[in-house]
């Protein structure tokens, strides 16, 4: 028996199937990419007709309950409060809720605004950990701050739409700055079909090397270390290229926890946010789908492009790789506790082509790219293969996520313009090129460590270290 051959025929087979998978990848995302064009330029034409000041008038516009679970978030925290009170929106409340914090954070916030204990009753309908104090301001009447015991995100949540007064509720990060009309934007679709909407999400953007003014964005810039911008491309390419589409074919299984808003009395039929994942926003929209195809209800969960939220990401290797880590973590733990819905018809699009795609190449593909890459690469190294497929591997790998990093950024060039310099423009086009020599196959290499973390049953969040947002003082130190 000749080994040699035998072992040399695996591997050829192997290369072939990694070859295989990244064609059949790369289609699927230039596919939702077109379908997303077509998508954002309909929402760009009818948006510019839009009068957000009639929604904001209308006496029929669902108030919204404004959620900001906060964990030693005193760098932050002051200015995303201040941003949400700016908001165009005619009525809303803002809750804080601080999930244990050991640093100042709920100093910052009762010095900032005033803040008094009041004597309110907590009803509870979702269980959570325990609430110790909620105060108020005399000053701000739509503030509310709750203080309790360290219990996680999702229990902080909870207790949130516990205290809530109002039908629907929007999600916010404590390191998040949103848009005066962003809130408008995102209840749209509610306004639109009321009885069919059960949650909208908006748009993500970088605030790294933005300038924040009193609690909002006052200039938009890339920012000047290369990580964050990598970030920037990588987010542009999800959003305008990844969840326009999804949302399109009514599949639409993430609505990020930064900014999503949600009709309560759907979240609290499923029993609010579970604390078993370590990606509770996921968790949450898929088990909201997979309740309403229970019921048989008809019903709708949407992505907005354009309500834009500007969050912090890591600046830091060490902090990428520890939010990464815990992303593919709850990754593995939703698709495992809602596998039943994967190749299942009864969930339609959802269970057919959403769940599969998200099982094989959301959750599994970092593993076929990380090995698949090292595998061809020894292959062609030690002669298994020859010019020709190396070459073919290459373009399918590389060539092809080069174009639709490029297209994402020009989709977002004719379409919403946030970065209309002509260098920030170039410095993206070009990180756009760069991301898929390191930083990508890097992202793989932090995806599959996570396996070996929920195996482990690893549930750290991790630190998350923040450099704050750079004001606009900060801003002219630095100019000359």
């Amino acid at each position: 028996m000749n080994w040699t051959a035998i072992i040399g025929d695996m591997i050829y087979g192997f290369n072939w199937f990694v070859l295989a998978y990244f064609i059949t990848l790369n289609t699927i995302y230039l596919l939702l990419f077109l379908l997303s064009l077509f998508e954002v330029v309909k929402f760009v034409r009818r948006t510019f007709f839009s009068d957000y000041r009639q929604i904001m008038q209308s006496e029929m516009t669902w108030p919204v309950s404004i959620l900001v679970p906060a964990h030693n978030e005193e760098t932050n925290i002051v200015d995303t409060v201040r941003s949400l009170m700016m908001v165009n929106y005619n009525e809303f409340e803002i809750i804080v809720i601080n999930d244990g914090s050991t640093d100042d954070t709920l100093k910052e916030l009762i010095d900032a605004f005033e803040l008094r204990q009041m004597d309110r009753v907590y009803k509870v309908s979702v269980e959570t950990e325990t609430v110790h104090k909620i105060y108020g301001s005399l000053n701000h009447r739509n503030l509310v701050v709750v203080d309790k015991d360290k219990g996680g995100k999702s229990d902080a949540l909870n207790v949130g739409i516990n205290v809530s007064r109002y039908p629907l509720f929007c999600s916010i990060d404590a390191d998040s700055v949103i848009e005066d009309n962003a809130l408008l934007r995102v209840v749209k679709p509610f306004m639109e079909k009321p009885a069919e909407t059960v949650a909208a999400g908006g748009i993500v953007r970088i605030i790294n090397g933005c300038t924040v003014q009193d609690g909002r964005v006052v200039k938009i810039e890339l920012p000047d270390a290369q990580l964050p911008i990598f970030q920037v491309v990588e987010y542009l390419r999800a959003f305008l290229s990844g969840r326009v589409g999804w949302s399109a074919l009514h599949s639409l299984l993430i609505i990020s926890g930064a900014f999503g808003v949600y009709k309560k009395k759907h979240v609290l039929e499923i029993g609010g946010y579970s604390s078993d994942t370590d990606t509770e926003d996921l968790e949450l929209v898929v088990r909201l789908h997979r309740h309403m195809k229970k019921l048989g209800r008809k019903y709708r969960v949407v992505f907005v492009p354009d309500p834009v939220c500007w969050t912090e990401v890591p600046e830091t290797l060490k902090v990428l790789a520890r939010q990464r880590n815990r992303w593919h973590r709850g990754l593995f733990q939703t698709m495992w506790m809602h596998r039943g819905m994967v190749l299942n018809p009864k969930y339609g699009t959802l269970g057919m082509v959403a769940m599969p795609y998200f099982f094989i190449f959301e959750m599994l593909g970092p593993f076929v790219e990380t090995f698949g890459y090292l595998v061809v690469l020894l292959s062609f190294i030690f002669g298994f293969l020859n010019l020709e497929f190396f070459l073919l591997f290459l373009a399918v790998a590389v060539l092809y996520g080069i174009f639709l990093s490029v297209a994402s950024i020009l989709l977002e060039e004719v379409s919403f313009r946030r970065y209309p310099g002509w260098i920030d423009l170039t410095k993206l086009l070009v990180f756009s090129i760069l991301e898929n020599f390191g930083y990508r196959q890097l992202l793989s290499f932090f995806k599959v460590k996570a396996l070996w973390d929920v195996l482990r049953r690893k549930r750290a969040w991790g630190k998350m270290d923040r450099a704050g947002f750079r004001q606009k003082e900060e801003q002219e130190a630095v100019e000359p």
